[in-house]
């Protein structure tokens, strides 16, 4: 008899799986009965018809928007660039002056007398020669510029917040202290120059006076004031290269010339190009240094197209001349810029 009971009380204790596989099952049956009270509810909220919006706000139409805040820049650009085109444009077709402010048309008759004029080409020689030469320059101090910042050395932040220095300070203060430097008198070069040996007190040079020195002092003002740009687009650029490529390179025996000029500077060309692109409209266009400092002069050998078409124009009167030299700038960056860009699209082809 004692098998017998405990065999039935055996049989009547269920073991841990069998509690665990009871447990999961009642659970499973009691979700299942909820999703199927639910999923009429569903059903239901899922037929109903949502109604639809009779007026959509305007703001939340993405052409329309995007327009909107296009707007301010395309109006600011049509008034400050587009009307006084159009009015150089008016004035150059007519022989509009001060003394003389009845409007007659004339044609291109007005390009074809500063075409002529002597003084007119070798303004044009000049600025040729003052926005590639500072640019070549600025472009070669960017670029070592860049090689040494891209270095560990003691204070490198503090050199990359003061190198943005010329960019920053006005170009008119900035003349200022150049043209101290470049004085006939009290220049800082010739007496260092004295100082060391190198030039007497009776042949140190004139820097403003000799038409050649004084051409090449606006070219290392402007240079100046456009390198720390230039250093800023040879870091963007450098640092962008991928330094896999580098150390593949240096693998292969590429010294730091070979590195620099044959595998970087073939990658960052384009992007190179379009920060000379800036400067060579920004310099071209410009006045401001030759004014403050040499006023064109020695005997025009500074003068530029800025500053011609602002002599002629305002300071003279004759607006419609002075119109013109300023429209002759056109076709002349215009060319420039789109040979330059199809070169950038054949490079990136």
């Amino acid at each position: 008899m004692l098998p017998q009971k405990a065999s039935g009380r055996a049989s009547g204790i269920r073991s841990p799986c069998a509690i665990a596989r009871c447990a999961i099952s009642t659970r499973m049956e009691n979700e299942s009965v909820a999703v199927e009270r639910i999923s009429p509810m569903v059903a239901i909220a899922d037929t109903v018809p949502k109604q639809a919006s009779r007026f959509r706000f305007i703001l939340d139409r993405r052409d329309v928007l995007g327009t909107m805040f296009a707007a301010p820049a395309i109006l600011f650009v049509l008034l400050l660039v587009g009307v006084p085109f159009l009015m150089a444009v008016y004035y150059s077709v007519s022989a509009y002056t001060i003394y003389d402010p009845s409007w007659r048309f004339v044609g291109l008759a007005n390009f074809e007398q500063i075409i002529e004029d002597p003084a007119f080409l070798q303004t044009l020689s000049n600025t040729f020669i003052f926005t590639f030469g500072s640019q070549l320059l600025g472009l070669i101090l960017g670029k070592f510029g860049a090689l040494l910042l891209l270095r560990p050395f003691p204070g490198r932040r503090l050199v990359r917040a003061l190198i943005i220095l010329p960019w920053a300070v006005p170009i008119a203060l900035a003349t200022v202290a150049w043209q101290w430097m470049f004085d006939s008198l009290y220049s800082v070069i010739n007496w260092t120059l004295i100082a060391l040996g190198v030039v007497t007190r009776s042949d140190a040079p004139n820097w403003l006076g000799n038409p050649y020195l004084a051409m090449l002092c606006v070219i290392v003002i402007n240079a100046w004031r456009f390198f720390p740009f230039a250093i800023v687009i040879f870091l963007a650029g450098i640092t962008a290269v991928p330094q896999d490529v580098i150390d593949a390179a240096t693998v292969d025996g590429a010294g730091f010339w070979r590195r620099n000029y044959q595998i970087i500077m073939p990658m960052i060309l384009p992007i190179v190009t379009i920060g000379l692109i800036f400067g060579i409209v920004f310099t071209f266009t410009d006045l401001s240094i030759v004014f403050l400092m040499t006023m064109g002069g020695p005997v025009g050998a500074t003068s530029v197209l800025g500053f011609a078409g602002f002599q002629t124009g305002i300071v003279s009167g004759d607006v419609s001349h002075g119109a013109a030299i300023s429209l002759f700038m056109l076709p002349v960056l215009l060319v420039v810029v789109v040979a330059m860009l199809r070169f950038i699209r054949r490079r990136e082809i």
